[in-house]
């Protein structure tokens, strides 16, 4: 359980009540104290946006969704764009990597085993990351990926997967 305490100002700012905000992660808190430093985003507009889990709003800054962001309470058009301006490129970290459906599947429920499934997100992560430091935001790394693992199935090696991705991406 992580926490973050500021001072709410009253009236003219003559009195101040202290707040105490928990956070289940780390990353949660480091979001939070991210998102807050947008110009008019303070902790209690903050608190109210975020209706949605962190990493879905940071998927939406770093695709600049608009629409996305507007749909959240206390945020109107001009925040979002204030938002995106302010925030993209720095809340890659916090976009959560969710195996996709098939992601992780052997040919035969005999070649099953329990590793598979964390066995081909960690294959993914591997890739997107090599793809990150390479430059690529993290949204079009997981995308190249995916459309790599879905030309070529058989891919096994983080190395080879991040080829598939640029192959890909020189056809495009």
């Amino acid at each position: 359980f992580h926490t973050l305490q500021y001072l709410e100002g009253q009236g003219q700012g003559s009195s101040f009540i202290p707040r105490l905000i928990g956070f289940a992660s780390l990353e949660a808190r480091q979001f939070f104290e991210l998102f807050t430093t947008v110009k008019g985003l303070g902790a209690k507009k903050a608190l109210k946006a975020l209706q949605l889990p962190f990493g879905s709003i940071a998927e939406a800054i770093s695709a600049k969704d608009h629409g996305l962001l507007v749909s959240l309470p206390e945020i109107g058009k001009r925040t979002a764009e204030t938002i995106i301006a302010e925030l993209y490129g720095k809340v890659d970290r916090f976009i959560e990597l969710k195996p996709l459906p098939g992601d992780g599947k052997a040919s035969s429920p005999s070649n099953q085993d329990s590793t598979s499934d964390g066995g081909r997100l960690s294959l993914i992560n591997d890739a997107v990351a090599i793809l990150v430091q390479l430059g690529e935001p993290r949204l079009q790394a997981r995308q190249l990926v995916d459309r790599a693992l879905e030309a070529d199935g058989s891919i096994d090696s983080a190395d080879d997967l991040v080829a598939g991705a640029f192959q890909l991406k020189a056809l495009v």
